[in-house]
């Protein structure tokens, strides 16, 4: 049977109204010597934030201490039940401590509080209500209260979780700033990511390095040239170099290809790397970005797939292919 139960799908939007007037009404309310005190213990912290909370609050920690690492402060969030059975011998005075609760009252929370003021750690409480335990007892209070709910039953977690959220997010946004946090410093901490890869992984971190096998003179037979080609470690190019290992030029399989196209076979004898060569090619230095190399090749009206790798004397130092760049996941 086809249920004639009404969906209510614009009950959906109108949720998602309630929780971003929530938002909106907790930037309205900010306490601003608050949130400057706050500021202030994150900056001058020498230790690390450890951050705290029960069930649906504890999640939210979780992801604001991974939102701080991620900009490269040292977060980790603490269960208060492991806190309580010894794990409170990872949190010393140097350490900023953010405890997470809507009502205030988490009795796990609370049982913290003494043995946390013992070891003198600030305390900074992101709470829903400023009259309970935790609000009176914190050094620093940040106000995450709501007026409702998103459940119907006004009973789940989710208006109130997402507002903690938003605050967490935009304590750890605004300390990133005022420290000044690059992209480059970002990437960093994000190594495997897109944006990680194309602001560290540098050419020489891809390139085959310049061996003899990457490498011919100028004098070298078009047989010589096949053979570095197709037959060695690096397929599709070579290197074309003096006598001191200066780059003069670049042979790839498709210049190759057009030389014995245009030649009798009875004047093949006579080719060589010189002749077949692109004089002084496209080339980039080691340190440059590999992001950068593959905006090289691409970004022109006629791609390339072999860049050689030249220092500032224009010494060869080996080639990067762009397959090497997009298996990289650039």
């Amino acid at each position: 049977m086809i249920s004639t139960v009404a969906i209510p799908v614009h009950q959906m939007a109108e949720l998602l109204k309630l929780e971003a007037s929530a938002i909106h009404q907790a930037a309205e309310r900010l306490d601003f010597a608050q949130i400057e005190q706050s500021l202030t213990l994150l900056q001058e912290c020498k230790g690390k934030v450890v951050l705290s909370g029960v069930g649906k609050s504890g999640i939210v920690a979780q992801k604001i201490a991974a939102t701080l690492m991620s900009i490269g402060t040292v977060a980790f969030f603490l269960h208060p039940c492991e806190a309580l059975h010894g794990d409170l011998g990872a949190v010393t005075p140097e350490d900023v401590v953010i405890l997470l609760s809507n009502s205030g009252e988490t009795e796990e929370l609370v049982q913290m509080l003494p043995h946390l003021k013992h070891r003198r750690v600030p305390i900074m409480a992101l709470v829903g209500n400023l009259a309970s335990t935790l609000a009176r007892q914190a050094d620093v209070v940040l106000d995450a209260s709501v007026a409702r709910e998103a459940c119907p039953l006004n009973l789940a977690p989710t208006t109130s979780t997402t507002v903690a959220l938003a605050i967490g997010d935009a304590l750890a946004m605004t300390l990133m700033q005022m420290r000044g946090v690059t992209e480059k410093d970002f990437a960093i901490n994000h190594p495997a990511g897109r944006l990680g890869k194309r602001l560290t992984l540098q050419v020489k971190d891809l390139m085959f390095e310049g061996s003899s096998e990457a490498k011919l003179l100028p004098n070298a037979s078009w047989i010589e040239v096949v053979t570095a080609i197709y037959q060695r470690a690096v397929r599709g190019a070579v290197s074309i170099v003096d006598t001191e290992n200066r780059l003069v030029g670049l042979v790839t399989d498709g210049d190759l290809r057009r030389w014995m196209q245009r030649t009798e076979p009875t004047a093949l004898a006579s080719l060589t790397a010189e002749t077949i060569m692109t004089k002084q090619p496209v080339a980039i230095a080691p340190d440059a970005l590999a992001y950068d190399a593959l905006r090289l090749m691409e970004d022109r009206p006629s791609q390339i797939s072999v860049l050689p790798v030249v220092n500032d004397q224009v010494y060869c130092l080996g080639l990067l292919r762009l397959h090497d760049l997009l298996r990289s996941g650039l």
